[in-house]
């Protein structure tokens, strides 16, 4: 024997013409969820990553109809990110059949494939770009659209002059995205010619803060190449017309601000 719910009696006393059509929007809105129809993941190093970099801040630029995740670790590099395991947890993200069915993947690494840094480090012209291109092919095989980033520019100066340390490597990614006909958002080339622009002065003030005299308790000193929170929302708001022109169909889910 079924038993009326006495709660859903209650509900439908009082809906009754004209309250009918009321009543019907707040079922409707109550039975239904918001579900993201894209996804952006986010994969690089610590100018991407969480608190040093820029994504989180990227997240934040795209609407509510875009699940945006930042899978940026710091001190990664090509080489390092997949040796590590971090790049299967990546792929495990963008697995055919998983809702959103739409994922793109923005790829950006530079800054630790340069040379000097163990376990790290690629060779700039056999390792770094054969590298990229296996990314590109580990995300079209799952479906997904890969998106190559050109490393964010570091901040240091020779007099006026921008020291644009990364730009081999920029150019190899560059070289990447033209070969094997894929977006590309050239980060490097922009965030350069506008740190250019502003100068050593201003252009560190985009940075991490330094510890105050006395604290132990933070670990990063100043540098000219992770962000504090005005550095990483300026370079987030930066790439969303670069973004808009590169990826097109994700024009509609940026904002400006």
């Amino acid at each position: 024997m079924q038993y009326p719910n006495k709660r859903n009696s209650r509900n439908k006393a009082w809906c009754f013409a004209p309250l009918s059509l009321l009543c019907f929007a707040l079922n409707l809105g109550a039975q239904t969820t918001d579900v993201p129809a894209i996804r952006v993941i986010l994969v690089g190093d610590s100018t991407m990553a969480t608190r040093t970099g820029y994504g989180d801040a990227l997240c934040q630029r795209f609407t509510a109809q875009v699940e945006c995740v930042n899978l940026a670790k710091g001190g990664r590099s090509t080489l390092s990110y997949r040796a590590e395991g971090s790049w299967e947890l990546a792929l495990q993200r963008m697995r055919p059949g998983a809702l959103p069915q739409t994922t793109y993947v923005f790829v950006q690494f530079g800054h630790n494939d340069q040379p000097g840094k163990l376990g790290r480090s690629t060779d700039l012209q056999t390792e770094y770009p054969v590298n990229l291109e296996h990314y590109v092919r580990d995300i079209q095989a799952q479906g997904a659209t890969p998106v190559l980033v050109t490393p964010l520019t570091r901040r240091s100066f020779e007099g006026e002059k921008l020291q644009t340390t990364l730009q081999p490597w920029a150019d190899a990614m560059v070289a990447v995205a033209n070969r094997m006909q894929v977006p590309l958002v050239d980060l490097h080339a922009h965030s350069a010619r506008a740190v250019q622009a502003m100068g050593q002065e201003e252009a560190d003030t985009l940075a991490m803060p330094p510890p105050a005299p006395g604290d132990m308790t933070t670990k990063n000193p100043f540098d000219r190449t992770h962000l504090g929170a005005k550095g990483a929302n300026y370079f987030a708001g930066l790439m969303v017309p670069i973004i808009a022109q590169a990826v097109p169909p994700l024009r509609p889910h940026l904002r400006a601000d």
